[in-house]
Order: structure tokens, then C-alpha cells, then sequence
């Protein structure tokens, strides 16, 4: 793996939640580098639909359209 992303921000800071997942989609994955992301603290209540719907943060896409792509390019998720 060339790099690993921990995220630990969940909901009440919906920018740094969503960075980790960003940089990892639409960065890393962008360029071919093998990825994955590493889920702890309150960073794992964004996994929940009813919590992630409603998560944007300011200049990076909603969180539930990047969890959506992790998911399609099979991204390894680590809680």
C-alpha cells in the first residue's frame, strides 16, 4: 500500500471528515497509487447513511459521493 489516510473527524467538523476521503479518490486514486483509509474516533459514523446524506464540507465534494466512489473503485476502509 503507498498510502494510508486516517480520518478521525466524524459529522460536527464535516470539512476535516471529508479530506481523508478526498485526498484518497480523487488524488491518490487519480494518480494509481494504491490507497486505503483507516476509520477512528468519530470518523466512523460517517459509514451510517442517515449521518453522511446530509455532509458537505466547504470545497471538497459531499462526503456520500465520496464514499460512493471509494466504494466503486473497491478503496480498502479500515475502522
Amino acid at each position: 500500500m503507498d498510502v494510508l489516510y486516517v480520518a478521525a473527524s466524524g459529522s460536527a467538523d464535516p470539512t476535516r471528515a471529508s479530506i481523508p476521503w478526498h485526498l484518497a479518490v480523487n488524488g491518490s486514486l487519480a494518480v494509481g497509487q494504491e490507497v486505503g483509509i483507516v476509520l477512528a474516533g468519530d470518523a466512523t459514523e460517517v459509514l451510517k447513511s442517515s449521518v453522511r446524506g446530509g455532509l458537505a464540507g466547504v470545497g471538497v465534494p459531499p462526503i456520500d459521493e465520496l464514499i460512493i466512489k471509494a466504494r466503486d473503485n473497491k478503496l480498502p476502509i479500515f475502522v
